[in-house]
């Protein structure tokens, strides 16, 4: 908590919080008396009437639990709705955990890609890291501990062995941050239950392929994969050949040698 953010809850005449339970020992902690609202995800519509009316008579504090307001947290709407009334909207920064783990993942950070937590079925996060697959730029991704090592899986599999950073609990007790390619980050946490929120730094496409070709066994394994698609060998061959650095032909003729 920087004095600043002590000064602000002090001041303010509401503070909207994401979990009033949290917030009221963070407020004891300071001896700090505002009033509190609740103002999280499955009321955070419900609430705009509520919260813009005090706001029409004298300032509000959104406070989210373990994150920033409005980055995977609530808070968007909100802000929209302040600003179409002509009410200033100013942030009173603390720590984020995708920003976080990006300066200390250990890979570039002079243009990355936020893309907040990871879909939940295998046939989405596909579906998303097929668009992203060929970008250059660093990835971050939010992960639930109960989901981290399928969505490595997963990763491995439609992106090939690249480099990952995993960050779990940042700037908090337990802090962790395990490097290395997403097999030897997927093996570490096969060994050592995971737990806390996730954040996966995720290295971008490489400009030139053949640093970043996959394995043989990661290949068979993707082709073993691909076959639960309908679609054409030659396809599918097209789209491994792009991802893995492994010729066509060569994948091409591995498919039909499988089948």
């Amino acid at each position: 908590m920087s004095p600043r953010a002590v000064r602000i809850l002090r001041e303010v005449r509401l503070i909207a919080a994401e979990d009033t339970r949290h917030t009221r020992q963070l407020l004891s902690y300071f001896d700090i008396h505002t009033p509190l609202t609740s103002y999280y995800e499955h009321n955070k519509l419900s609430k705009l009437d509520v919260i813009l009316t005090a706001l029409g008579q004298g300032d509000v504090a959104v406070v989210s639990d373990a994150g920033t307001p409005a980055i995977n947290d609530p808070g968007y709407e909100l802000v929209k709705a302040a600003l179409e009334m002509q009410y200033t909207v100013s942030p009173v920064p603390g720590p984020s955990a995708p920003v976080a783990a990006l300066a200390v993942s250990g890979l570039p950070t002079d243009s990355f890609l936020y893309l907040g937590y990871l879909p939940r079925k295998t046939s989405e996060r596909k579906e998303l890291f097929e668009k992203v697959g060929s970008l250059p730029y660093t990835l971050i991704f939010l992960e639930s501990p109960h989901r981290v090592l399928d969505s490595l899986a997963d990763m491995r599999t439609y992106l090939g062995d690249r480099q990952v950073a995993a960050a779990r609990e940042l700037t908090k007790l337990y802090e962790q941050v395990v490097r290395g390619s997403i097999s030897q980050v997927s093996e570490h946490f096969n060994q050592n239950e995971p737990r806390g929120e996730f954040v996966l730094v995720l290295a971008g496409q490489i400009s030139n392929p053949g640093d970043n070709d996959w394995t043989e066994e990661h290949l068979l394994e993707a082709i073993q994969h691909s076959r639960q698609d309908d679609r054409p060998a030659s396809e599918i061959a097209a789209e491994l050949a792009q991802r893995s650095g492994w010729p066509r032909r060569k994948i091409y003729k591995l498919l039909l040698d499988l089948k």
